[in-house]
């Protein structure tokens, strides 16, 4: 079965250059038409370019439709602006990959406050921003189709990325609620974290990493989270042509008795609450209170 976008109208942000060039281009070859929004700066976030425009012109000479967008996701009102004028051009909007950002790489004791917030302004409330902008479209039109990046830092870690990671994780975060409150309106959302060789890794991966981790080997994670039978509130690592899922899990509540519910009782009993094994994974907030409530009744302690 051949997954095809047909009639789709999809926005990518970052989509100037490696993974949402790389987006943009399979989204256009599988018949959508293309938003290319990219402000076109360093990685850093600095300065701007026509990489939009070269991306556009890709499509174009591939036979696909597409248009440029120098939005910054940063500026809801901008946002707001990009919906409203591609609704006006292509009647909808479908599908929304929120791809943009930049790096502001240091150890958490050289990092100025300044350089969190931007990275978290850019990632995290970029992407809200794009997502709002949306929104209420979407569930007027009873479908949409949208995709958080997140990343292995957000998820697992990595020194020097305090930053980055905050964000990341906040990406993950924010897909666990809105793929709730999209559910009823066909609107479905996805966490990608995605590895890739691309201008933000260029001299993070040694040089034959480099090519084994191309963007196109991430597009196929991407663009099915993206489709119209894609799963919600699935978390997917993708890279190399590799794939895996995430999922955030609970271990079995350990019930302290009333006489135990101290410091030293927590402390105790620290082995079987840090636990691997039998875990599930909650749909929802709600869940982790209601195994909690079962434990306790399980205890026999209500």
């Amino acid at each position: 079965m051949t997954i095809s976008f047909e009639g789709r109208v999809a926005i990518v942000t970052g989509a100037g250059g490696g993974l949402g060039r790389a987006y943009a281009l399979e989204l256009a070859r599988r018949g959508a038409k293309v938003v290319v929004n990219d402000l076109g700066g360093a990685r850093d976030g600095t300065g701007h370019s026509d990489a939009a425009l070269k991306v556009v012109e890709e499509i174009a000479a591939a036979g696909g439709e597409a248009i440029s967008n120098g939005a910054s996701v940063t500026e809801y009102e901008q946002m707001v602006e990009l919906v409203a004028q591609t609704k006006a051009k292509w009647g909808g909007v479908h599908v929304l990959i929120n791809n943009a950002g930049i790096l502001r790489d240091k150890s958490f004791t050289k990092m100025t406050p300044e350089d969190f917030e931007l990275v978290v302004k850019v990632h995290l409330l970029g992407s809200a921003n794009a997502t709002k902008a949306v929104w209420d479209l979407m569930r007027e039109q009873a479908y949409g189709r949208i995709l958080m990046t997140a990343s292995s830092t957000g998820l697992f870690g990595n020194f020097g990325q305090a930053n980055y990671g905050a964000a990341k994780l906040g990406l993950a975060g924010l897909t666990k609620t809105l793929y709730l409150e999209g559910a009823k309106y066909n609107v479905r959302v996805n966490t990608l974290a995605p590895v890739a060789a691309t201008r933000m890794t260029e001299d993070i991966l040694p040089e034959e990493a480099f090519k084994l981790f191309a963007p196109e080997n991430v597009v196929p994670a991407a663009l099915y989270l993206v489709s119209e039978d894609a799963p919600t509130n699935a978390i997917v690592g993708a890279g190399a042509g590799a794939f895996h899922s995430a999922f955030v899990t609970m271990n079995k509540p350990v019930v302290l008795p009333p006489a135990e519910r101290t410091v030293e009782g927590f402390a105790e009993q620290w082995g079987a609450i840090s636990a691997r094994g039998a875990e599930t994974t909650p749909g929802s907030g709600a869940e982790q209170s209601q195994a909690i409530l079962a434990a306790l009744q399980a205890a026999g302690s209500i």
